[in-house]
């Protein structure tokens, strides 16, 4: 795995999805998070379901791509219900796809469900060259679980494993980004997503393995490094 250069704010954005999921989001501040993450260059925004055709016609020409989430955050809709969901983002302009597995069925062990509900969205996402990411919620599993999910996640054709959706009272940690990583090894990505704040919570969490990082305070992360790097520039003394 290539480690990106994290003290350049270009490679920095390159591994942040800026994200939008709050409920009570009107079209101004999504406006707002697709502008900023034109200007600093951010690899999507991640926004609800209702804004999808939105957001890509506000991005349209530029590099960043829409992302969206699908049975969300619970995980627990039925599967057709999800797949139509990530269909219908597809045709909206959505090219990636965060939807969260069944949590029940995981714990329950019924590990042939959650497979199916994986591999059933996978169908639909990766068509015409979508990509999927699984949040497996890590808050509400231990480690056996969470190593489960990851696998079955990748056998089902999912792109990426992510943390967390933030709505479950926890997000990421580096110990389970590390874990999600020894576990999927080559064969995906990690999202690590929810509660990552700082420039030294997000360099932590891609060290420990994460190719992607969820974030709101994206802006605020460039702008950490901006200005620790014009504090150590010569010009600066």
């Amino acid at each position: 795995m290539i480690q990106p250069n994290l003290s350049e704010a270009r490679s920095l954005a390159a591994v942040i999805d800026h994200t939008l999921l709050k409920p009570d989001a009107v079209a101004a501040d999504v406006t707002r998070v697709c502008e900023e993450a034109a200007q600093f260059d951010f690899a999507a925004v991640c926004i609800n379901p209702y804004w999808v055709a939105f957001a890509a016609k506000l991005l349209m020409g530029s590099r960043v791509r829409v992302c969206t989430v699908a049975g969300f955050p619970l995980g627990a809709n039925a599967t057709r219900t999800k797949a139509y969901e990530a269909g219908i983002a597809r045709e909206q302009g959505a090219v990636e796809i965060d939807m969260v597995l069944n949590i029940g069925a995981l714990r329950e062990g019924r590990h042939h469900l959650v497979h199916k509900d994986i591999s059933d969205v996978a169908a639909v996402v990766r068509r015409d060259g979508g990509l999927l990411k699984v949040i497996i919620e890590t808050s509400l599993l231990n480690e056996q679980q969470k190593v489960r999910a990851c696998r079955l996640a990748v056998e089902a054709g999912a792109d990426f494993v992510k943390t967390s959706t933030g709505f479950s009272g926890g997000g990421a940690t580096a110990a389970d980004v590390r874990l999600m990583r020894q576990t999927v090894r080559d064969s995906a990505g990690v999202k690590a997503s929810g509660g990552i704040r700082t420039l030294a919570s997000l360099r932590e969490m891609v060290a420990a393995g994460a190719t992607r990082i969820g974030a709101s305070a994206s802006v605020g992360i460039i702008k950490e490094l901006e200005g620790a790097a014009a504090a150590s520039s010569p010009d600066s003394c």
